[in-house]
Formats: structure tokens, sequence, C-alpha cells
């Protein structure tokens, strides 16, 4: 599996696609209420555990391409992807170093030396945890539904816009949690990632991360 190719998987954390929900933009002061709330919640998130569904959409494709897996993130930058079905495949990033697990076949990857992949590092990390309110990097809008927020980043920098073109994060109504992300690579292509059975700051072993 190509390193692109990864990182367009799992970048980033949650948005559950309904082309019938229509998208109701917020006002400034709903906008930064909201954004108040997520770093709130984001600041209290030592650990998370999680279930994950992603669905990978090609437009030459007639199907989804459907995998799942579980994902541990421990603060203050273990993350690990760990992908069950249809094939056992894991990515643990620790700092600025990414490990992968292949079925067996384990590969590691500095990244403090690619400004693109240390950025996406960075953006997966930050997904997990909905910390990613940043004028400087990105062109964000804030918008709701009938049940939950979206939240559309575009990035600014050309090098990680060759990677994501736009992505969008859905948040709880009520409790602010991050539920899903849409990634878009394209127009057309995107991948989603679906979060459920999320525990949060209950211990997890160092030992999760070892690859």
């Amino acid at each position: 599996m190509r390193l692109k190719q990864f990182f367009l998987m799992v970048v980033t954390f949650f948005f559950v696609a309904n082309g019938l929900a229509q998208e109701v933009a917020l006002s400034n002061e709903e906008s930064k209420e909201l954004r108040s709330n997520i770093k709130i919640k984001s600041e209290d998130k030592n650990t998370i555990k999680s279930e994950f569904v992603q669905l990978k959409h090609l437009d030459f494709l007639s199907n989804d391409i459907e995998s799942s897996g579980m994902l541990y993130y421990k603060t203050p930058n273990s993350i690990k992807w760990e992908y069950q079905k249809p094939f056992n495949y894991s990515a643990t990033f620790i700092g600025d170093k990414l490990y992968i697990n292949d079925a067996g076949k384990k590969s590691d990857l500095d990244l403090s030396s690619n400004k693109a992949f240390k950025s996406l590092n960075s953006l997966v990390v930050r997904s997990v945890k909905g910390d990613l309110f940043d004028d400087a990097e990105f062109e964000i809008s804030y918008f709701k539904d009938t049940q939950n927020y979206l939240v559309h980043f575009i990035p600014k920098d050309k090098k990680l816009r060759a990677f994501i073109s736009e992505f969008v994060i859905e948040f709880d109504m009520e409790s602010f949690e991050v539920l899903s992300v849409k990634m878009f690579e394209n127009a057309e292509d995107y991948t989603l990632l679906i979060f459920k059975s999320q525990e949060f700051n209950n211990p997890i072993s160092d030992a999760i991360f070892t690859n």
C-alpha cells in the first residue's frame, strides 16, 4: 500500500453522508460558541478508544470499498489505526515517526524530513481530538443540519491540498464529540470515516502502540 494512499484513507476524523440533509450556515456568534465548546471538549481528552468504519468512494466504482477496525489515541501524540477487516494492517504514529505493520511485514518512516507528511501527521492527531480551528492553516466554515454540526475545512497549504482538497468534520449537537470525517481528494472521490462505541480517558497501555 502506497503511503499517499494510506494517508488519504485515515486523515482525519467523521462525517455521515446524507444527501437529503440541508446544511444551514451558522451565524458568527453561533460559530464562536461552537468553536469554544469543541475546544473545551478536545482539551479534556487524554485517551480515545473507538471502533471505526471506513468507506472509500471512487467515482469509477459502483460500490464503496469498506473496511473497519480500532482507533487508539494517547496524549500527547500517540495514535494507532488498526485495520481488522477485510485485511490486517496497522499504522502507528508516535511523534514524528510512523510505524507500519502490514500483516507482519514491518516498516517505519521518519516524518520530520517531509513537510507534507508531517503536516498530515499533525492533522491526524488533531482531527481525532477535534482541535483543528486554526484560521492560518484552513479556510473554515460552520454549518448545522437537522441533527449535528458540520465544519468544513479547506487547507491553505498547496502541498497539503495535493492530498486533501477539503474535509468535513461532523460534531454531535449535544456532546460536541467528533462523529465522522469526510475527506475529499477531488470533486468525485472521498474517504469517509465513521466512529462508534467511543471511550474517552480510560487507561490505554503503552504496549498498544508497540509495532
